[in-house]
């Protein structure tokens, strides 16, 4: 477990790799740097570097002839001995800013682009969530590792649509998550991602947070709806705080609070077309998971560290008895320029306030 009371002293600038080979003169020329993940998936990274300079004829630009800044390229960020972003350069951006000299720019995405790029039409017959991710990871020559559970479908259909928009679709629809990490797609739960936690203190190695806990989109009851034609019968299911479990800990949830404070508050969902009960029930559950998580939503800036990452829980102190606690990260953007050095910054969330 990390503590940032005591960093572990890192370096100023990020290490950089290209096609897996250092480049310190690369590193000496970057101007600004972004790595961004989300628990949507699709890791990206911006780079830009100074392109003026000495060359062999005079004075001109340094990276144009694309030996080294390229489509299809492999690029790599470290932070200190950690990789914190692997992928491949997407495009090319020349920057000529009014009194400075000219910029480039690469933007890189890691291997969800292939699937980011491949649009299809067809069906799935017969199914589960878990066998549609694992056939499209092996789709692109990716090792599956896929941990949800879910109910099987007798129809799934990916109508003019990338292979990543419905890997999502089919992950948001049982409450898991997607990432990447080399050439092996993960698909998981939050309570099968990991169980890394570290610890940041407001003053130490938490600089700044902004946290709001908003009833405006909670719900005491969530409903799907349809009819299941085989049985022949109605489907109705419901979900409530009860599939928090352990995640809620001794917090008080969004649902109770906006039940005492407002009284029952219901969703129905009449619109999915479940075809099974069991298929209404995922969804109902995955649907209170997405909005009661959210009720309380921060926003910091942390001292870098490369141990903070998407699907990390993060242990917060110094916020008083509302706000501190445990908070689950759903999104970092680590950045560095010449004002700021590396930082970190993260979006966290939880579905509870502390008890007074």
């Amino acid at each position: 477990m990390g503590d940032l009371g005591n960093p572990v002293l890192l370096a100023a600038r990020p290490t950089l790799l290209f096609a897996g080979q250092e480049d310190a003169l690369m590193a000496g020329r970057l101007h600004e740097l972004t790595v961004q993940e989300t628990v949507h998936g699709l890791y990206r990274c911006e780079a830009t570097f100074n392109n003026w300079g000495n060359t062999s004829g005079g004075i001109g630009f340094l990276l144009f002839d694309r030996a080294l800044l390229d489509f299809g390229k492999d690029f790599e960020v470290r932070v200190g001995s950690t990789s914190v972003f692997k992928g491949k350069i997407t495009a090319l951006q020349a920057d000529y800013p009014n009194g400075s000299p000219p910029q480039i720019r690469i933007l890189v995405e890691d291997g969800l682009q292939d699937l980011r790029m491949t649009r299809r039409t067809r069906s799935f017959n017969d199914v589960s969530d878990a066998q549609v991710i694992q056939q499209i990871a092996q789709d692109h020559s990716l090792t599956p590792s896929i941990d949800i559970r879910g109910s099987t479908h007798k129809l799934l259909a990916q109508v003019n649509q990338s292979d990543l928009a419905f890997v999502r679709d089919r992950a948001r629809a049982v409450g898991a998550e997607i990432w990447m990490d080399g050439q092996t797609l993960h698909a998981a739960t939050r309570a099968q991602r990991g169980a890394t936690e570290i610890e940041l203190t407001h003053g130490a190695g938490l600089r700044e947070f902004t946290v709001l806990a908003d009833l405006s989109h909670q719900a005491t009851d969530v409903s799907v709806s349809g009819w299941d034609v085989s049985a022949k019968q109605a489907i109705n299911e419901h979900a409530t705080a009860d599939v928090l479990g352990a995640e809620l800990g001794q917090d008080e949830s969004g649902a109770a609070i906006l039940q005492a404070a407002f009284g029952v508050r219901k969703q129905s969902y009449v619109h999915t077309a479940p075809a099974t009960a069991s298929e209404a029930r995922d969804y109902a559950q995955a649907r209170f998971l997405d909005t009661a998580r959210r009720f309380v939503v921060g926003t910091g800036v942390a001292e870098p560290q490369p141990d903070l990452r998407v699907g990390i829980k993060v242990r917060l102190s110094g916020l008083g008895v509302l706000f501190s606690g445990k908070y689950y990260v759903t999104e970092t953007k680590l950045t560095f320029d010449a004002r700021h050095g590396l930082r970190t910054h993260f979006r966290c969330e939880r579905p509870g306030l502390g008890r007074t």
